[in-house]
């Protein structure tokens, strides 16, 4: 293999992939890279045999072939170098050379043959969208999700494919949210898709440019193309929870919030709230919202806004950074917040397809 290749374009392509690579590999092979030259292409490929990617970059192949190498030591020598292109060179599969001006490099590799092999995509339905459609479907769904639950269903994001429709829902028991679109897909095509999180994160990282954006659907796993990445992610497996039951259908309490304002406010009463208890008391009285936040260590907190109500006092507590991140991942100026009674979820939405419920803490005592 002998390739020569712009050192900034090979940094760039490195910073899409490097996260793949787990820092604790189960096999020693999984802590390196695959290089292909042919064609006038580099290809990198990186796996974790969980979420895999590919990107590509035209390059000056004088000799086509395959390594692989460690991949946080190239990365970090790429990144070190300051010539304006590189050259990788290697006679077998365990040695390569770099030369980047007059300095020279000797990096020690594993046999590509041991490198796991690529899926194949060319089976099963496909959809595509937009790459900000997708994003945000993926954005606006993956916040809500668990990070480490025991429960590893919802240590993901579930799409679910019916009728010509994709329908985004992360939940981590204590906050849901859901969105959904149309898709151009078979109409008979219906089956959940459960997209581990740190696939879904470098979904959202890796997507760029104005190219549409090819989701192929396959029994046991998906893959995603973007421009000129292919990310492939094994899926989840379990039961998904049913969260039509956790929607709110109906309430007593309906009104409209002023996104930004409420926003600020929620910082600011949440500096008085503890690591023990992340809890906010939500009064609404005939105009206004209060927010109070009271803790024995820090002191309290006492914020208020106008409101377009007109019922009865009622008071209801919730997570102040939950709700902040719901704000923070809806678009409209204002929003729209239904509540049933204190100890039943509430329901956030706007002017899109986006469902956002969040659980009701416990009030503290008068």
């Amino acid at each position: 293999m002998k390739v020569t290749i712009s050192r900034p374009e090979l940094a760039n392509l490195i910073g899409k992939i490097q996260s793949v690579v787990s820092s604790k590999p189960a096999i020693p092979i999984l802590a390196n890279v695959l290089i292909e030259a042919k064609n006038g292409i580099l290809t990198i490929s990186a796996t974790d045999l969980t979420v895999s990617m590919r990107a590509q970059m035209e390059a000056s192949v004088s000799e086509k072939g395959t390594i692989t190498l460690p991949a946080r030591r190239f990365f970090q020598l790429v990144r070190e170098l300051t010539t304006p292109e590189i050259e990788i060179s290697a006679n077998t599969d365990e040695i390569a050379y770099v030369q980047a001006g007059t300095s020279q490099f000797r990096i020690n590799g594993i046999n590509s043959s041991e490198f796991p092999s690529f899926p194949d995509l060319n089976q099963g339905d496909h959809f595509e969208m937009t790459p900000d459609a997708f994003k945000e479907m993926l954005s606006k769904s993956v916040f809500a999700a668990a990070r480490e639950d025991s429960r590893h269903v919802l240590n993901g994001v579930l799409m679910m494919i019916e009728n010509s429709n994709a329908t985004f829902i992360g939940t981590d028991g204590k906050r849901l949210a859901r969105v959904n679109t149309s898709i151009d897909v078979n109409p008979e095509h219906k089956s959940n898709y459960l997209i581990p999180l740190k696939a879904v994160e470098e979904i959202v990282k890796s997507i760029d440019g104005d190219e549409a954006v090819k989701v192929s659907l396959m029994n046991d796993k998906i893959g995603i193309e973007s421009g000129p990445t292919v990310m492939i992610t094994k899926l989840l497996s379990g039961d998904y929870p049913d969260v039509e039951r956790v929607i709110p259908k109906e309430s007593t309490h309906k009104l409209t919030l002023h996104r930004e304002e409420l926003m600020i406010l929620l910082k600011q009463v949440a500096l008085f709230t503890t690591d023990k208890s992340h809890s906010v008391q939500f009064s609404l009285s005939s105009g206004e919202l209060t927010l109070t936040a009271t803790s024995s260590e820090i002191g309290d907190g006492k914020v208020s806004m106008p409101v377009d109500y007109s019922g009865e006092a009622f008071d209801i507590a919730f997570n102040p950074f939950f709700f902040h991140d719901i704000l923070r991942h809806c678009k409209d100026e204002t929003v729209n917040f239904a509540i049933t009674t204190p100890h039943n979820p509430g329901l956030i939405t706007d002017s899109t397809t986006a469902n956002f419920v969040i659980m009701p803490m416990r009030l503290a005592p008068a």
